[in-house]
């Protein structure tokens, strides 16, 4: 232990961390930057932070505050000591509805106090896309802005009062007419009235440089305000005092469509006139699908409230009169509004692809100009980029003239990072060319604040330097920031990583086949750090039930990050840190698809698990669960089901067996199915006369819940369509009949029998080579089929997305992969495709449940969804991950976890649904952990339809 370390541990009561993990997640925030501090501190409350700053000038050591850690400028890294305020003072520590003020600590999350704010009819203006796990701290920080700054302003414009703490350890509290100022700042400023009065740009959006203007006379010297965007530079923020707004009734959104973005751009200052609550832009090349848009190549959302539906509507539909557009939606219903709204919000990740699928980087991301001159400036940015062959997609804060954008720079080699530097420096020029800031939401950091010069002349930047120096003259807080900064193009993220591509199992089609290229995907934006009222439906259950970062998605990737590079994490596959942070992960594949750059941690940790454990001894749940197709298989041939369920249900063996397999304590084993899915199917007869569909037996299905099968059987050919199961024989001819009599010959019987598996739990184990060969014995089963029409439905949404996704990007070499993943489809989506006309019973009841992780993020629902309103199911699904998750939920030491991610959003709806429901859950680890946890029996969809058919003749 260092000492710095150990005379933290005796001044600090919160938590001290100089492990390689805690390092490790906090070298990065949203930005291109990278810097390996000495530890993390977790501080309890403003005496902690005062013992921090003491300890720590005594050792020469700077320290940097730290809040989400989505800043997109550098400045919440550093190479001291980190402080983490979301642990402790993180909490809203009251609402004054009167004064319409609240008292926050610095780690508080954005949307919990809107959640506070809401029942008063108040909200917090400010309101960044990173709004769920944005912090108040790192707001006034950054001074941060959001879609709605054209009606209520920035951070600056909300704070009344601030407490600090200085790097001296004085203890501040900041306002108006001078309260909280340190020593020195009046006569500074005093000092340079004229230099103050003068040297400012007038803009909506100037983040850049200090806000000395704010401690003007005619601005009531106001310490409170010039303190917001110091980014942690000048004292560290212990509490805030901030303004909240009276948060209009009732909302609409018109979305207006222009020809391109230049058109406008140069319409958004002209609609200012009408008092809008947000003036938004983006254009189609940033947009996944442009099918719930009105016509046009670029669009500006334009919000209106007002105190009744009605009101606001009509506002809104006198901006679309009043506007020069294409074509123009008005939406007031809030769901509706949710789902536009989360396109511009994930614009912040969805920017860092370019459509060809290359990557593209912040560091200019948000300069802003007058808006009068929006239109201006884009061209010439335009020109710019194409002088310098780089591209980028703009969108942003139109109305306050505001634009985000991430641009193809080449920041692995040399000759790219030189360019970077080059456009770096002749769009600062351009940008003060118009009157702009250089930072108009984000604040300067290590991206800008080398070019201050060029904005405000090197006179006031020395002025800068003055001030900082008034706050703290030992510059132990947050230093290379905003004064004397690091040059741009050091310090680089992406130096560290190795720059030949590493060898790796799956194919990583997205990314090249290059794995550093898919860590590099994880931005920083930590849209994984949300909770379930933020609107993330199902990323990331691990971290939800934890709060720990390195449970997050982002975390785990961070940790990845710093495994490839080698500096921290210096054991590379055998990281035992990497480890232990996946080991948490439910291989939801959430990430996949609720991410904004489509981050796949579940495929990340089967790589990681597979080199892991690459000639070494695996835990015992790797064989237990992750060979689980095999042992069942065993357990059927030699019909001893029954004998283990007997052996099961003996408290002491069942112990026994738990203990050996790994398996978690409080967990009951799954009793086994006496007859299998394939024995029921053997001794029925074959109907159907329409189109042939393959039903996939996959091993939950035919061993441990045969019922599934059987249902969907009935409702397949009740529908029309001829069922057939996949071959258990190497054909070298086509299969004929029903797909269960095949005409054999010696060679093909010498091929051997054997039975179609995803490879499920041995992709989900990191058993990756035991996968493919599992995947090649299957692709050689299904070959006759695949060349067929026949489509392939799979009932257990897990296996169905291994299919789809795991199997093609596992045996990327093989092009029979890419078949069949392409002919898998859900039960859903079989009836839907292939018997459009067939209309289900009418069952007329409520359902209750859970939308499967899998379906949610690789195969879509939208298909479920209409055969449920098709049959009066009603209802909505819940979001969020069953816990349960395969093997994940049965392995020792995760059952606490497993719970809390079931009892976040599946278990209190099934709790909260009236007593006739129907209680959904496709999944058969979902339909496992209802049974575990809640004793309420969960039914695959197709079990529900089956029930309500008519009823099968006795031979059948």
């Amino acid at each position: 232990m260092t000492d710095l370390e150990a005379d933290l541990r005796k001044a600090v009561r919160g938590e001290v961390d100089f492990d390689v993990t805690s390092r490790a997640l906090t070298t990065m925030d949203a930005s291109n930057y990278r810097r390996v501090p000495l530890g993390v501190v977790a501080p309890k409350d403003a005496d902690d932070v005062a013992a921090v700053l003491e300890v720590c000038r005594a050792h020469g050591v700077p320290v940097v505050p730290r809040g989400g850690g989505t800043s997109i400028a550098g400045q919440a890294t550093g190479t001291g000591v980190v402080l983490d305020f979301t642990r402790h003072m993180n909490k809203l520590l009251s609402v004054d509805p009167e004064s319409r003020t609240a008292l926050v600590q610095p780690g508080l999350v954005l949307d919990r106090l809107q959640d506070a704010a809401a029942p008063h009819g108040l909200r917090f203006g400010p309101d960044p896309s990173t709004h769920s796990r944005c912090t108040l701290g790192g707001m006034i920080g950054n001074n941060s802005c959001g879609s709605h700054s054209v009606a209520w302003g920035t951070t600056a414009d909300s704070v009344a009062e601030l407490a600090v703490v200085t790097a001296r350890g004085q203890r501040l509290r900041l306002g108006q007419d001078w309260a909280g100022a340190p020593a020195g700042l009046r006569e500074l400023v005093d000092g340079e009235l004229a230099r103050l009065r003068t040297g400012f740009p007038e803009l909506p959006r100037r983040i850049s440089g200090y806000a000395l203007d704010a401690l003007l006379p005619e601005h009531r010297a106001d310490v409170a305000r010039s303190f917001c965007g110091s980014e942690g530079t000048l004292g560290v923020l212990t509490e805030a005092v901030v303004r909240l707004v009276e948060a209009p009734r009732a909302r609409a959104l018109a979305v207006l469509g222009y020809a391109d973005e230049g058109a406008a751009a140069e319409a958004a200052a002209g609609l200012l006139v009408h008092r809008p609550l947000t003036v938004e832009g983006m254009a189609a090349d940033l947009v996944p699908s442009v099918a719930a848009l009105p016509r046009g190549g670029a669009w500006l959302f334009v919000e209106t409230g007002g105190s009744s539906e009605g009101e606001a509507r009509a506002r809104a539909e006198r901006i679309v009169r009043a506007a020069d557009v294409l074509d123009a939606h008005v939406v007031t219903d809030p769901a509706g509004q949710r789902a536009l709204w989360r396109i511009r919000e994930d614009a912040s990740g969805t920017a860092t692809r370019m459509p060809d699928g290359s990557e593209a980087w912040p560091g200019w991301e948000d300069c802003a100009v007058p808006p009068r001159r929006l239109g201006a400036y884009l061209r010439d940015f335009r020109g710019l980029l194409g002088a310098h062959g780089l591209r980028g997609t703009p969108y942003g804060h139109f109305g306050d003239g505001c634009i985000h954008v991430r641009i193809d720079f080449d920041l692995l080699t040399p000759a790219g990072i030189g360019r970077f530097r080059r456009f770096s420096e002749e769009l600062a020029e351009l940008v003060a060319a118009h009157g702009g800031s250089l930072s108009g939401e984000h604040g300067d950091g290590q991206a800008r604040a080398e070019l201050l010069p060029t904005m405000y002349g090197h006179e006031m930047v020395a002025l800068f330097e003055r001030a900082k120096a008034v706050w703290d003259p030992d510059d132990l807080l947050n230093p290379g920031m905003l004064v004397r900064p690091a040059p741009l193009d050091t310090n680089l993220r992406f130096s560290v990583l190795p720059r030949e591509p590493v060898d790796v199992a799956f194919g990583y089609p997205a990314d090249g086949g290059d794995f550093s290229a898919a860590v590099r995907r994880c931005v920083g934006v930590a849209k994984c750090r949300t909770t379930p009222s933020s609107g993330a439906a199902v990323m990331c259950p691990s971290f939800r039930a934890t709060g720990e970062e390195e449970h997050s998605t982002r975390g785990r990737a961070r940790l990845l990050h710093e495994m490839l590079a080698g500096e921290l994490v210096t054991d590379g596959w055998r990281s035992t840190e990497v480890r232990d942070a996946l080991d948490l992960c439910l291989s939801c594949k959430g990430c996949r698809s609720d991410c904004p750059v489509g981050v796949d941690m579940a495929t990340y940790k089967a790589e990681f698990l597979h080199h892991h454990y690459a000639g070494r001894r695996r835990p015992a749940s790797h064989h237990s669960m992750g060979r689980l197709p095999l042992w069942l298989r065993r357990v059927d041939r030699v019909r001893a089901a029954a004998v283990v369920n007997a052996l099961a249900s003996v408290r002491p063996l069942a112990a026994l067996a738990k203990r050996l397999g790994g398996i978690a304590p409080e967990r009951r084993i799954p009793r086994v199915a006496t007859r299998t899915f394939s024995r029921w199917w053997e001794g029925r007869n074959t109907r159907g006369t329409g189109d042939l569909v393959v039903l996939w037996p996959d091993t939950f299905t035919e061993h441990l819940s045969p019922s599934v099968g059987r249902a969907a059987v009935r409702v397949l050919e009740a529908a029309g369509l001829r069922v057939a199961l996949p071959p258990t024989v190497h054909l070298e001819k086509p299969p004929v009949g029903d797909g269960r009599t095949v005409a054999l010959d010696p060679v093909s019987l010498l091929r051997g029998r054997g039975r179609v598996c995803c490879g499920l739990t041995y992709v989900s184990t990191g058993q990756l080579d035991h996968a493919r060969a599992v995947l090649r014995r299957t692709l050689d089963l299904m070959t006759p089929v695949l060349e067929t029409p026949a489509p392939v439905v799979v009932l257990e949404p897990s296996c169905a997305a291994a299919l789809r996704t795991d199997l093609p990007e596992l045996l990327h070499d093989d092009p029979r992969a890419a078949r069949l993943a392409s002919r898998v489809l859900t039960f859903a989506e079989a009836l839907e495709r292939l018997a459009p006309d067939w209309r289900p019973p009418a069952l007329n009841r409520p359902v209750v449940g859970q939308t499967h992780c899998h379906q949610h993020a690789v195969l879509g629902d939208t298909a479920d969804r209409r055969l449920r309103e098709a049959a009066g199911l009603t209802g909505d699904l819940s979001g969020g991950c069953c816990g349960l998750a395969g093997n994940f939920g049965f392995e020792k030491g995760h059952f606490e976890v497993s719970r809390a991610c079931a009892e976040e959003q599946l278990l209190p709806s099934v709790r909260q649904a009236p007593r006739e429901a129907v209680v959904l859950a496709d999944g058969y680890s979902c339909r496992t952990q209802l049974e575990q946890l809640a004793g309420a029996r969960g039914r695959h969809l197709a079990e529900v339809l089956a029930e309500a058919l008519e009823p099968e003749s006795p031979e059948s």
